[in-house]
């Protein structure tokens, strides 16, 4: 089991820079959790630098801006980095017309970038935000277009490798969810994303711009999602902190407790190890 901690400045003395994801962590896409941010506004003014690391499909600025809506203190924060920041290079490297799949909200991606967007029938890479409509949408309904596009062998983008995510008290669907059908059906997937190497390498260099130096022994992430967050940073050499109530939460919670032996056996099953775990970030 992970030691469970209750304070984030239990581990004052073991990390000098903290890669926090977001949604889950943070906010839940609609109200910001105001503990979550003390905590990280705390732990910059003992000297630790905080880095944001999300599957957001958008850059940064599209974060931030987020953030500005619902009430997210920027002072929470050192510097963000976004799926969407370190998949623009793979949106780059995409040879031909790329189809856009995803919400108009998300178009932001391609800006400034030297792309030709296309309908699907004359697309060579596709590259995907999200669903269309996640409030009424799901994965499923997208098989028979990927079905197509694995046909025709194309590569898709994935921009965002969460597969689902809160807003509200609610899950919702995104492009990680696409990914999967299109690996399970044959199709090839680019991601840059957690828990892939990139987006772990873009943040360890911006901590570095700040630090002077940046030792991943001297870091955790903290992060609700074990297939991103805690898969990737172990994958990448880097501890992490699980936060429970997060998007698993209905894995292992009784009531309003969680169930520490069904947490354990949670974590098991995934295959993951944190080395520790909080109920919140606090």
């Amino acid at each position: 089991m992970p030691r469970k901690i209750t304070d984030l400045d239990q581990l004052t003395d073991r990390a000098d820079i903290l890669l926090c994801d977001v949604w889950g962590v943070i906010h839940n896409g609609v109200n910001p959790y105001p503990l979550s941010v003390e905590a990280l506004k705390a732990a910059r003014e003992r000297g630790q630098t905080v880095i944001l690391i999300t599957n957001s499909p958008r850059p940064a600025a599209g974060v931030i801006r987020q953030f500005d809506t619902i009430g997210v203190d920027p002072a929470c924060w050192d510097d963000i980095v976004t799926s969407g920041d370190v998949t623009r290079q793979l949106v780059s490297d995409a040879q031909g017309g790329i189809y856009f799949l995803g919400p108009e909200r998300d178009i932001s991606l391609v800006e400034g970038l030297d792309v030709t967007l296309v309908e699907p029938d004359a697309a060579d890479a596709v590259l995907c935000t999200g669903l269309l409509d996640d409030e009424t949408e799901s994965a499923e309904d997208y098989r028979a277009l990927l079905t197509d596009f694995k046909a025709r062998g194309l590569p898709l983008i994935c921009a965002n490798p969460d597969r689902v995510v809160e807003r509200g008290d609610r899950l919702v669907p995104c492009a990680g969810a696409l990914a999967d059908i299109y690996t399970e059906i044959g199709g090839e997937t680019r991601i840059a994303g957690k828990p892939h190497a990139p987006i772990y390498r873009e943040a360890m260099a911006r901590a570095e711009a700040l630090r002077g130096t940046a030792d991943k022994r001297r870091t955790l992430a903290i992060g609700d999602g074990v297939a991103t967050d805690i898969r990737g940073a172990l994958d990448n050499g880097i501890d992490a902190i699980f936060i429970a109530r997060g998007v698993h939460a209905r894995e292992y919670l009784d009531g309003r407790v969680t169930n520490e032996t069904r947490l354990q056996d949670f974590l098991n099953a995934e295959g993951v190890a944190p080395a520790y775990w909080m109920e919140w970030l606090a």
